[in-house]
């Protein structure tokens, strides 16, 4: 999923400066998941800037709403009664979402109340990690299930380098080595002939640095 963490209060009292009336749009997905941007923190964030404005003489209206994704338009539209009558939208969605409500909703300024920070998972409730950086090219069929580009520093294709000690990364030894944990993994499974096989290096017109990506399905085209 993508985990994002709310944007420093203090930013989003000065993105609001100004307006009288807004709209904070919580999302269902990821965010609603990684506790960050789900109907309960839609009332958190409302609640803090109607008193913070409060205090300061200058209140703010605000409408609560919180729809099931903002990277979909089928639900994107489900706001559409409301947009017209804020100054603007304040997203509690991932960086993608903040852009699909940008889209549709042109004349209308679409701010965001996150910071997009990575796709991983969950350890336990609170806790998350980074799994993935969708280079579009996945390599977890030669490593055992464990991502030499996310969990590697630098993203070594094969590895490890010199650098690593007793199973530990040299730039922080709290921070397992990627290369020890896929070596341990394929032992386990008894793969390592695939570990002995050179890597060729990526593909890297797959990721982002190739500009925006797209997938089209056309099954499904219409």
């Amino acid at each position: 999923m993508v985990i994002g963490e709310r944007k420093p209060f203090d930013e989003i009292m000065r993105m609001a400066e100004g307006l009288k009336k807004i709209m904070v749009l919580g999302c269902g997905g990821c965010v609603t998941v990684c506790l960050t941007g789900g109907h309960d923190e839609v009332r958190v964030l409302s609640s803090q800037l109607r008193m913070a404005r409060d205090k300061a003489g200058n209140p703010i209206e605000i409408i609560e709403k919180t729809i099931e994704r903002q990277c979909d338009p089928e639900y994107v539209d489900q706001v559409e009664s409301i947009v017209p009558e804020v100054d603007a939208v304040f997203s509690m969605a991932c960086g993608a979402g903040v852009q699909f409500m940008a889209e549709k909703y042109t004349g209308k300024p679409v701010y965001p109340s996150l910071n997009t920070t990575f796709v991983g998972g969950s350890k336990k409730e609170g806790y998350y990690v980074e799994r993935c950086q969708t280079c579009g090219e996945c390599k977890l069929y030669y490593t055992g299930g464990i991502c030499p580009i996310a969990r590697c520093s630098k993203s070594l294709l094969n590895g490890p380098c010199g650098g690593s000690t007793k199973g530990k990364c040299e730039i922080d030894p709290d921070v397992d080595c990627a290369w020890q944990l896929i070596i341990d993994r394929l032992k386990s499974l008894g793969m390592m002939d695939r570990y002995e096989d050179i890597m060729p290096a990526n593909d890297w017109r797959t990721n982002r640095d190739g500009g925006p990506r797209k997938m089209i399905r056309e099954d499904f085209q219409r």
